[in-house]
C-alpha cells in the first residue's frame, strides 16, 4: 500500500515578504479642539472591518488623556506624544523613527492615523509624512474633524479653519446632532463650498463608514499641489503664527477624590477663555464604581461614567486648554475641589448627574 506523498508546509516567508514590501498610508486626522478626533479614531478601532490600524496620539496637555482613551484598543500599535504639538515637537526624520516602529512587517499595520493635537498646523504634519524617508511609508490624505455645534464659532476665532478644509481629503462633520434645527444643513453647505472637492460626510460621536477613511488618498495631482502651494513655501516654519501659541494648558493630577460639589461649582464659573476641560475624575465615596470622563467644550459640558481600569492607581487626572486665561488662579480653584474630608453625600452627585451620560447610549 504506498504512503501518501507528504504535503510541503506553508512558509510563512511570503507573507512577511509581501508586508515588507507593501506601502502604507499615513492618514493625518486634525480637527480644532474638542472636534471629536479621539472619539472617531475609537469608533474606526473598534469597526476597521479587519484592518490593522496603528496610531501616533498627540496631546497638547502634559497628561496625555487623548492616547489613554485610545490606549487600551490600540495595545503596543501606538505612540503617543504629549506635551505639545507634534508640528512644532519633532522634525520629519524624528516622525520616521515613531512611524518605523509601527511600520515594521512583524506589526502587520495596514494603515496608520496620526492623531493631531487640537491646536496642530495640520498642513505642516502633512508635509512631515510627504517628506518622509521611509520607503514603506507613503501620505495617505488628510482628514478634518469639524464639529457641528461650535463651527460659526470656532471660524470666529480661529479664520484658519478655511485653509483647514481647503487642504483635507476628507471632512467630517461632526456632531451633527447637536447643532440647532435648520443649521445642520447651513454648516454642512458651508463646509462643501470651503472643502472644494474633498469628500465632507456628517456624523455623531464620530460614527463614519471606515472606508470613507482608507478611500480618502488623494490624487497624484492633489499632493503635487498641497506640496508647493501650501507646504514647501515655507523652508523654516513660523511656529510663533500657529494656533497654539496663543493658547495655555494646565493639569491637575490629584490621588485625593474630587468633591463634585466643588468640581461644580467650578465648572459652571470657567471663564470664557478655557475652551478644552478633559480627562477622568475620581469622587471617591460618592460613587466607588465607576470614575467620570469628563468632556467640556466652550460652554458644552457632560460626564462618562465607565468602570475603572483594572491595573494603576485610582486618580484624577484634568487638562484644560485656554486663551488668555489665569493658569494659577485656575489651578488654586481646581485645588480646593480636592475632597479634604471625604464622606457619603447622597445630593453630592446631583449637579454631575444633570450632565452624564451613559457610552452606551451614544
Amino acid at each position: 500500500m504506498s504512503q501518501p506523498t507528504p504535503q510541503p508546509v506553508p512558509s510563512k516567508q511570503p507573507a512577511v515578504e509581501e508586508a515588507a514590501a507593501r506601502q502604507i498610508p499615513v492618514i493625518v486626522l486634525a480637527g480644532f479642539l474638542g472636534s471629536g478626533k479621539t472619539t472617531l479614531l475609537n469608533h474606526l478601532l473598534h469597526r476597521g472591518g479587519g484592518s490593522r490600524i496603528g496610531a501616533v496620539v498627540n496631546d497638547f496637555g502634559s497628561i496625555e488623556i487623548d492616547a489613554m482613551a485610545v490606549a487600551g484598543a490600540l495595545g503596543d500599535s501606538t505612540v503617543s506624544l504629549g506635551n505639545g504639538c507634534l508640528c512644532c515637537a519633532v522634525d520629519a526624520s524624528e516622525l520616521d523613527v515613531y512611524l518605523g516602529r509601527l511600520a515594521q512587517p512583524s506589526a502587520r499595520i495596514d494603515v496608520i492615523v496620526i492623531e493631531a493635537s487640537g491646536l496642530a498646523e495640520p498642513e505642516e504634519l502633512v508635509r512631515m509624512v510627504l517628506a518622509s524617508e521611509h520607503p514603506r511609508i507613503v501620505y495617505g490624505g488628510l482628514v478634518e474633524v469639524v464639529d457641528a455645534a461650535e463651527f460659526d464659532g470656532t471660524r470666529e476665532k480661529h479664520p484658519e479653519i478655511d485653509r483647514h478644509l481647503g487642504l483635507a481629503d476628507l471632512v467630517v462633520v461632526n456632531k451633527i446632532d447637536r447643532a440647532a434645527e435648520g443649521e445642520d444643513e447651513r454648516v454642512l453647505r458651508v463646509v462643501r463650498e470651503l472643502a472644494g472637492p474633498a469628500a465632507v460626510v456628517p456624523a455623531s460621536y464620530g460614527r463614519i463608514d471606515p472606508e470613507f477613511l482608507f478611500d480618502c488618498r488623494p490624487t497624484e495631482e492633489r499632493i503635487g499641489q498641497l506640496s508647493f502651494d501650501d507646504l514647501h513655501q515655507h523652508e523654516e516654519p513660523d511656529h510663533a503664527r500657529h494656533l497654539h501659541s496663543a493658547y495655555e494648558s494646565l493639569a491637575l493630577t490629584s490621588e485625593v477624590p474630587l468633591s463634585p460639589r466643588r468640581l461644580m461649582e467650578f465648572l459652571d464659573s470657567r471663564p470664557e477663555g478655557l475652551y478644552r476641560i478633559k480627562g477622568y475624575v475620581d469622587f471617591g465615596a460618592h460613587d466607588r464604581g465607576n470614575r467620570y470622563a469628563v468632556h467640556a467644550v466652550g460652554r458644552f459640558l457632560r460626564f462618562y461614567p465607565e468602570p475603572w481600569p483594572r491595573a494603576g492607581e485610582r486618580l484624577s487626572q484634568l487638562v484644560l486648554i485656554g486663551s488668555g486665561i489665569d493658569t494659577a488662579a485656575l489651578a488654586k480653584e481646581l485645588e480646593a475641589c480636592k475632597e479634604d474630608a471625604p464622606h457619603a453625600d447622597e445630593h453630592g452627585m446631583w449637579g454631575v448627574l444633570r450632565y452624564v451620560q451613559d457610552k452606551d447610549s451614544e
